[in-house]
């Protein structure tokens, strides 16, 4: 059985890739804990809804939502992202339907887990029977829309993400632009975040998101991605979620079940340029690209070495893991 490699020595971050300055490098999420200037949380995706962006309605019944959830935790997911309602243009939900579809999911998984868990919503009513079942971490996709939810996270103690959106929630905006979509996203969340704490959200409860494709065409998103650092800079962990949108899709001529090759490399592009969450549908594939990342970065040791490291050159051959990094019989 091959034992992890260790050493006494202090890993270094390789030089060439951004780390931005934070604020506060440690955020704790419950009994969780995690130190975003030496590591990368993989955000797993499940929405209980009968019309989701990727996966149609599969979710959607409690049970299929539920075990998707514990299924992402054994893949290596970090994190889990409940939604109720999408972000696309559509006839609004109440908050009663809305609690009904994504409070049930957060006691089960709150039950079976210690994974930290946000809930996508952007209604105050919502974001608190949420959180009084387990949740974590309110993620409000309409960037404070409405201002009494940064109130409910402050009073509660709550994580806060902050998204970049311009839109009234689940309302077309045709045509977006912008003279620099860099610069002004990162001027609205910087604008948004004084006003979470304004609201009394502290800081070290503060994520932020630039929204990729949220109210912006493919030219715009990429060049989110290719400029990463300048959102980062705020000094606030910063999420990308990237996960088959439709930029990959019209980047490579790929329909959503085609573009996990290009979430993946987009997703380590954001890395690269500071962003310390991954938010990703294919939770396996994506935990093996950042764990790997994390490693060439110099902030994880890998797993075992063997590899020309005695007098002979013994061919590698580990227990069989889970994506988890658990070893299986």
């Amino acid at each position: 059985m091959s034992t992890p490699a260790t050493s006494t020595a202090p890993l270094a971050t390789a030089a060439p890739f951004y780390t931005p300055p934070l604020l506060h490098p440690i955020h704790h999420f419950g009994p969780q804990a995690l130190d975003f200037s030496r590591q990368v949380a993989l955000m797993a995706i499940v929405n209980r809804t009968p019309d989701s962006f990727y996966d149609g309605g599969s979710t959607f019944a409690l049970e299929a939502a539920v075990a998707a959830s514990l299924t992402a935790v054994d893949d290596g997911a970090d994190w889990v992202d409940i939604g109720g309602v999408p972000f696309a243009p559509g006839p609004a939900l109440s908050a009663e339907e809305e609690a009904e579809r994504v409070v049930p999911v957060i006691a089960a998984v709150t039950a079976a887990s210690n994974v930290i868990i946000s809930v996508d919503t952007f209604l105050p009513e919502v974001a608190a029977r949420s959180i009084a079942a387990g949740a974590h971490v309110i993620n409000d996709t309409t960037g404070l829309s409405n201002p009494d939810l940064a109130s409910v996270v402050a009073e509660s103690g709550a994580h806060l993400i902050i998204t970049h959106s311009l839109a009234a929630p689940r309302t077309i905006y045709p045509r977006p632009h912008y003279d620099d979509v860099v610069t002004e996203v990162a001027a609205f969340l910087s604008e948004k975040v004084e006003l979470a704490l304004s609201l009394g959200v502290p800081a070290e409860k503060i994520i932020i998101d630039p929204g990729h494709d949220l109210n912006k065409n493919t030219l715009h998103t990429l060049a989110i991605t290719r400029r990463f650092n300048e959102i980062a800079a705020l000094g606030f962990p910063t999420l990308a979620a990237v996960s088959n949108k439709d930029f990959i899709g019209e980047s490579l001529n790929q329909r959503k079940e085609d573009r996990l090759e290009g979430s993946i490399a987009t997703g380590v592009i954001c890395i690269l340029g500071g962003a310390r969450v991954l938010r990703m549908h294919n939770v396996a594939a994506a935990n093996s690209a950042i764990r790997m990342t994390e490693t060439v970065m110099g902030w994880r040791e890998p797993a075992y070495l063997k590899h020309n490291m005695g007098e002979v050159n013994e061919p590698a051959h580990p227990e069989r893991k889970s994506q988890n990094g658990k070893s299986n019989p």
